[in-house]
């Protein structure tokens, strides 16, 4: 017992070393009052009572009387699928232009869930080397053979699929989670109709800003070129869970196969709610995207000012980063911005690579302008203090 005591101490010891240290930070104690430039809340819709049915109310969208749980009592194959599951189902792949859907409990348990049954040993999967931990995670369950290509790289992915066997899928992002980026999907779903290749869309950043919140797949047109799309509804859509889209064989091969569906209790009835709600309320109020739309091209404008050895990228997205060299570093300049009521966030590595450690800055359709000029006016005189050390 005490050896495993000292790999625990040594490993954290560590960390604590490097600066990388986490630990968890009650949100609204430990920063009531800051001005949020950091949560995946990109519309706004976490805080909607329009959408966050209060405890006790009842769902409008189902019969309590025919479904009397609030609960989810089980796995859906044993107790926990009720009409209003299925219902949903239904109304998120008319929603995605999709065949079907299949809900999941988290967009961490789709991932898992899907890479870990579909590719088989002697199969080849090539993923985007800035793909999210999850599909990692599921990639490695599979057994299959796996190869990260260069981010975006189109050269880079085809020379892996030249000399891949057995069935192949590629794995990528719509947009990036770190960086904010977009794939060049069109050209990616090219590369996988030459090589018969199977294109595997985690879209989790994208939904509630793209497409009218359908997604980059839909805006650009090509649902029926992408084998399976994973949405996930605990970012811009305010709530929890996620959802595979794909054929009626791929849901049926899930349901049958997926251990992160068949193994776990189903979401409650309250998050499956919640869901449709959310979505019902993006078609009633799709002027929050513009306003987001209209505040991201502000903010990049406003980024322009800031010397260009802070600059990380600026995309199109809702998320942007700023590289700041170092753990220390970034977590100095995060920590002083959050004295002065903004709440920005320091990626540090290992969840980011060793000298591109950033400033993850979220925008929301809630934020303003006047706080993003701010925002700004701060990160200058960061840069300003930066320089006067000769740190750059």
């Amino acid at each position: 017992m005490l050896h495993h005591r000292v790999f625990i101490e040594t490993k954290l010891a560590k960390r604590k070393a490097e600066n990388a240290f986490r630990e968890l930070k009650q949100q609204g104690v430990s920063t009531p009052c800051l001005v949020d430039f950091c949560s995946n809340d990109y519309l706004g819709f976490a805080k909607e009572t329009a959408i966050h049915l209060r405890q006790g109310d009842m769902y409008p969208c189902y019969d309590v009387s025919t479904s009397p749980y609030y609960g989810a009592t089980g796995s859906r194959l044993i107790s926990g699928n009720h009409s209003i599951t299925e219902e949903t189902e239904h109304y998120l792949a008319n929603f995605y232009h999709s065949e079907t859907a299949l809900i999941f409990n988290a967009g961490y348990n789709a991932n898992v869930g899907l890479f870990q049954c579909l590719p088989q040993r002697n199969d080849t999967v090539i993923y985007d080397e800035y793909i999210h931990a999850s599909i990692r995670d599921g990639i490695k369950l599979s057994n299959a053979k796996n190869f990260a290509f260069e981010h975006n790289n189109l050269a880079a992915l085809e020379q892996k699929l030249k000399h891949a066997t057995g069935l192949i899928y590629v794995a990528v992002e719509s947009i990036y989670s770190m960086d904010g980026d977009a794939a060049p999907l069109k050209e990616i779903t090219e590369l996988c109709a030459k090589y018969n290749a199977a294109l595997i869309v985690d879209e989790a950043h994208a939904v509630g800003i793209f497409g009218n919140g359908r997604g980059l797949v839909v805006e650009l047109g090509i649902e029926n070129n992408v084998f399976a799309r994973i949405v996930t509804f605990g970012k811009a859509f305010g709530g929890h869970g996620a959802a595979i889209l794909g054929s009626n064989q791929l849901r049926d091969y899930l349901i049958n196969f997926s251990r992160a569906f068949i193994y776990t209790t189903a979401l409650p009835l309250s998050s499956i709610a919640t869901i449709k709600n959310t979505h019902e309320f993006l078609l009633q109020n799709l002027s929050r995207i513009e306003q987001l739309k209209e505040l991201i091209h502000y903010f990049k404008e406003k980024l322009s000012s800031l010397p260009s050895g802070w600059l990380g990228w600026a995309s199109e997205s809702a998320i942007q980063c700023i590289i700041i060299k170092g753990n220390d570093e970034v977590k100095s300049i995060a920590s002083k911005i959050q004295e002065k009521g903004f709440d920005v966030h320091p990626i540090l590595s290992p969840t980011v690579p060793k000298g591109k450690e950033r400033l993850r800055i979220c925008l929301h359709s809630f934020n303003t302008k006047e706080q993003i000029d701010v925002l700004v006016s701060l990160l200058n005189s960061s840069t300003a203090k930066k320089n006067h050390k000769g740190n750059l």
